[in-house]
């Protein structure tokens, strides 16, 4: 059985008191339940997010982390830094850091195998821009990033990849795969993974929809076979939005 996982990435939104709030707001409203629910605040936020949600289902994961164990990389942190303060989880190849900090598919292989040495698990994200929506090549340009960033795994470590897809068109501007788009897409990334390694694998990798998912049309979304939750951006600053989006299963 697959997980259902809703995680938040807050990007680089609320400081220290605006992170408080809105973790002791989500402390209130959100209920167990079968649904995973992970929150990504900034690096300046994360301590302060995993001592507040101590004995809460909610865990806390990084936005994203360096490739190198040490050394003088000003400004990043490192997998052993952010297990040290108890975080297990980190997002790597989020559109945005492909785009604004030229993160190629080789830097995020690299990635990917510091954080699985250091037992982390990860959200891998991808996704096509509108150009290649609009051209057809939408499939051939996931499977790009998924093989050359994923595919030298051996199967055990998929134990600790979740896969996020998100539609570059549909981040942040307000247009959303449709749930029949979104569920195609899953399928093909799922029947990818299949080809590459086997269907039980395949059948166990939980595949995340990223992309202007919203309280309004999470149910949907989240009602297709191959679509296992969601990477939710906006919405997840608001904390009875985000919990919508969450009891969305």
């Amino acid at each position: 059985m697959r997980k259902q996982i809703v995680a938040g990435n807050w990007k680089m939104n609320n400081d220290y008191v605006d992170s408080e709030i809105l973790v002791s707001k989500l402390l209130v409203q959100h209920k167990h339940s079968n649904t995973e629910v992970i929150i990504a605040p900034p690096f300046t936020n994360l301590l302060a997010s995993i001592n507040a949600l101590k004995g809460s289902s909610i865990k806390v994961a990084a936005q994203n982390m360096h490739f190198a164990e040490s050394g003088a990389y000003t400004g990043e942190v490192s997998a052993a830094m952010l297990k040290s303060i108890g975080v297990e989880t980190v997002i790597l190849g989020h559109s945005e850091r492909r785009a604004y900090f030229n993160e190629s598919d080789d830097l995020l292989a690299k990635k990917v195998d510091t954080a699985l040495a250091h037992e982390m698990r990860i959200i891998f994200c991808f996704g096509e821009e509108l150009k290649d929506r609009k051209s057809g090549n939408e499939n051939s340009v996931v499977e790009s990033q998924i093989k050359k960033a994923l595919f030298h795994l051996p199967e055990a470590d998929w134990s600790q990849i979740v896969l996020a897809y998100e539609p570059v068109w549909a981040i942040g501007t307000g247009e959303t795969a449709t749930p029949d788009q979104a569920q195609d897409m899953h399928a093909f990334i799922r029947k990818t993974l299949a080809n590459a390694y086997v269907q039980s694998l395949a059948d166990s990798v939980s595949i995340l929809y990223g992309g202007s998912v919203k309280s309004s049309n999470a149910k949907e979304i989240f009602s297709k076979t191959d679509v296992d939750g969601g990477l939710i951006g906006g919405a997840a600053l608001d904390a009875e939005h985000f919990t919508a989006i969450v009891n969305a299963f």
